[in-house]
């Protein structure tokens, strides 16, 4: 890392991070579904341990699960002391990525189908996030439905109100 992605405490901008992920996770989406991918969202990402200027920083990505048309993908971050060789784990995140055409409409991705132990227990954990995220959207969708509703009668009665005190000066 370079003087220009950190603040003045040597420590990497925590946007600059994110914007590797994104790029390291937008690959390994490409390479799955062989088309433009799109991110969609970025679960939590805690930043564990600062990354100083001169750490080189490795991203492990890889595709855990893959829907319909969208893809998970996990990123691990590692920085590494080029002098020591010594790595740490400084965060890791979760993005969601959807296959899209060139006018950008989704387009369905390969079935991800996982063989390894640690592949199985990542595509279990995905799954588990997915259900949660699209819980989480759907909750979010009834609160601002009922907000719209809620709106909309508020209207409804300030309309009935200014009608009724129009009609209360007819005789004015």
């Amino acid at each position: 890392m370079m003087p220009q992605d950190a603040n003045n405490l040597g420590h990497v901008f925590g946007g600059v991070m994110l914007a590797m992920m994104d790029k390291a996770a937008a690959v390994a989406a490409f390479r799955h579904a062989r088309r433009a991918c799109v991110t969609a969202s970025i679960d939590r990402v805690d930043f564990r341990e600062p990354i100083h200027v001169g750490d080189l920083v490795v991203m492990k990505a890889s595709v855990n699960f893959a829907g319909r048309t969208s893809m998970e993908v996990g990123v691990r971050v590692e920085a590494e002391d080029m002098i020591s060789g010594l790595r740490r784990h400084t965060n890791s995140a979760y993005l969601t990525f959807v296959s899209v055409d060139r006018n950008g409409r989704p387009m369905e991705v390969a079935e991800l189908v996982p063989e390894t132990a640690e592949q199985k227990r990542r595509y279990a954990a995905a799954q588990e996030r997915r259900r949660r995220r699209l819980e989480e959207r759907n909750e979010e969708e009834a609160v601002q439905a009922s907000a719209a509703a809620d709106e909309a009668a508020e209207a409804g009665r300030s309309r009935s109100r200014a009608g009724a005190a129009e009609s209360d000066c007819n005789d004015c």
